[in-house]
């Protein structure tokens, strides 16, 4: 049995297509919690981790690692992302949680971390914002903020 499938095995595990698996804020904690090696990145913007805050894992031993996926203000793909988070993550084995607004940018950066040879990527799905509610705003309905997880706002 692989790692990732071990992983999955333990904890709540949503099946995705192209990375190891889509998994809840809670369940991201969890496993952030428990396993030493698992590694939380976030993929936003300066803007967003400076504006809107980042996810606090002080209480675990931990900080996120901090790259974005697209580079603000102009939003093209950081061109140097895989290449940049592999230098700095050599066993491709660890758990790596990608994190971004709600989802979508993580899935793409846990499809290149994939595809570049690490076989445990994980998706948080909800985001550190989560979707947008029915009055069209976000951070009520799902994420790591309205989960209650730690954050905090520089």
């Amino acid at each position: 049995m692989s790692k990732d499938n071990k992983i999955a095995g333990a904890y709540e595990v949503s099946p995705a297509s192209g990375y190891a698996g889509d998994i809840a804020p809670k369940t991201a904690w969890k496993i952030l919690s428990e396993r030493p090696d698992a590694i939380l990145i976030d993929v936003r913007t300066r803007a967003e981790w400076n504006f809107v805050g980042v996810a606090d894992l002080a209480s675990v031993g931990k900080k996120p690692a901090l790259l974005e996926w697209q580079m603000f203000p102009s939003m093209q793909q950081n061109p140097d992302f895989v290449s940049g988070l592999s230098d700095g993550i050599a066993d491709k084995d660890v758990p790596l949680l990608f994190l971004c607004r709600s989802g979508a940018r993580s899935a793409a950066a846990a499809r290149a971390m994939t595809a570049a040879g690490y076989g445990t990527c994980f998706n948080i799905s909800d985001g550190f914002e989560g979707p947008l509610d029915g009055a069209a705003k976000r951070g009520t309905s799902g994420g790591w903020k309205a989960s209650g997880l730690p954050w905090r706002q520089s």
